[in-house]
């Protein structure tokens, strides 16, 4: 997939593909999620990030829930935990009404405080309705486990409390901080000529300040120790993480790791875990595993839930799988196997035009260029099993593991 890019003079970097649709893509990726927010900030960046429809200098949040909709566009957003996405779909004859609403909405947003409180209960059902998700919940709960007192262990919702108290100039600071041109992508997908994309791009943030070379510093985090915890909660089934630290986002060895990952408890009914607790044993209806790579660390676990008298048993089984993969290498024809599989998958995923420039602008956002699907299978390609066996033996020894469990 072709790509053009371009930097305007405020600093913000704009990339651009076509696709062979009348449907086209654009938005905002913004180099800010909740490790950037100060220790009383909790939960700002995910509250900026429902305020911004809020209402602008120009326009309020009826005109802009309707901008898009009434064209039949769509208009959305999300956080994590390094990054902000605020990004539009719509035919492609309506990509000067989304380029234009959006730099509206993220450069001039006032943040009404007479939206504030209507819009924190929302958070706050929101935060409950999760909390009601034990399965969910546990994946938080577990990097507050290995990132212990570091804004990385911190939950992207925020805390009730804390949320009540932020106000119009609240948002607006932390904006002022983190929402600059040079900290964000503005990407493209659509049949659209890359001249027109700049010459809008000019025009809607010709009022943006020139590029001032500021770049925000983040923490890194503390040296990392294996910590086994329990919480005792009501519910019907225990629910269990196991793993630890993994690969930054620029470490070659993450490649080796999602291979591994994919092996272990990827999305396949065929992964080993699949087969080993649920295929062979019916103890879990759920396993998998999940990596994350962040700027700079990265996070490896495993979850599953099981009748609470089986936990200890789960956890045997998985831990017999993670040795298995440690001690003994793939065979040659393993690997192809296994090479095959996240290439197939990854091809399927790739079929998604939204998810393209979702990654498309999180890539360059992060790495100032973007990869091409057969640049990434040539990577896998390259794998062998003994960088298989390096990796499974540093990243998923059985010491090196954190376990969290709920019952």
């Amino acid at each position: 997939m072709a790509y053009s890019t371009f930097t305007l003079p405020s600093g913000l970097r704009i990339i651009h593909t076509t696709s062979p649709t009348n449907v086209a893509y654009c938005g905002f990726a913004i180099d800010t999620g909740t490790r950037d927010e100060l220790p009383q900030e909790q939960g700002m960046a995910h509250f900026v990030e429902h305020l911004i429809f809020k209402g602008t200098r120009k326009r309020k949040a009826w005109h802009i829930l309707n901008r898009m909709e009434n064209v039949g566009g769509d208009l959305n957003a999300y956080t994590n935990k390094e990054e902000t996405v605020i990004y539009s779909a719509f035919l492609k004859e309506h990509f000067d009404r989304a380029a234009e609403l959006l730099a509206d909405i993220v450069f001039h947003s006032l943040f009404p405080s007479n939206e504030i409180e209507r819009e924190v209960e929302v958070i706050i059902d929101e935060i409950q309705s999760y909390e009601d998700s034990p399965a969910e919940l546990i994946f938080d709960d577990f990097e507050e486990l290995i990132f212990p007192d570091h804004p990385l262990g911190r939950n992207i919702l925020g805390n009730p409390e804390l949320l009540r108290q932020f106000t119009s100039e609240d948002a607006q600071r932390f904006v002022h901080r983190h929402y600059q041109p040079q900290n964000m992508i503005f990407f493209v997908q659509g049949d659209i000529p890359f001249s027109k994309v700049i010459r809008t791009l000019e025009k809607v943030t010709a009022d943006l300040p020139l590029f001032n070379g500021e770049k925000q510093l983040r923490t890194q985090p503390a040296a990392y120790r294996p910590r086994q915890l329990t919480l005792h909660k009501d519910t019907h089934q225990a629910h269990v993480m196991i793993g630890g630290r993994g690969y930054h986002a620029y470490d070659e060895r993450r490649t080796g790791l999602y291979l591994l990952n994919n092996i272990l408890g990827g999305p396949g009914m065929n992964s080993r875990l699949n087969v080993s607790l649920r295929e062979k044993k019916g103890l879990v209806y759920n396993v998998e595993s999940n990596l994350t790579s962040y700027t700079d660390t990265g996070t490896f676990c495993i979850y599953f839930g099981c009748d609470p008298h089986d936990t200890a048993r789960c956890i045997s089984l998985v831990h017999k799988e993670l040795k298995r993969i440690r001690d003994k290498s793939l065979t040659s024809l393993q690997l192809h196997a296994a090479q095959k599989q996240i290439i197939g998958q990854i091809g399927v995923a790739g079929d998604n035009f939204e998810n393209n420039a979702l990654n498309m602008g999180k890539c360059f956002l992060h790495y100032q260029t973007y990869e091409e699907k057969e640049e990434v299978f040539k990577r896998i390609e390259s794998l062998t099993t003994s960088q298989l066996l390096d990796i499974a033996n540093e990243v998923l020894a059985e010491d090196y593991l954190s376990t969290l469990i709920y019952q």
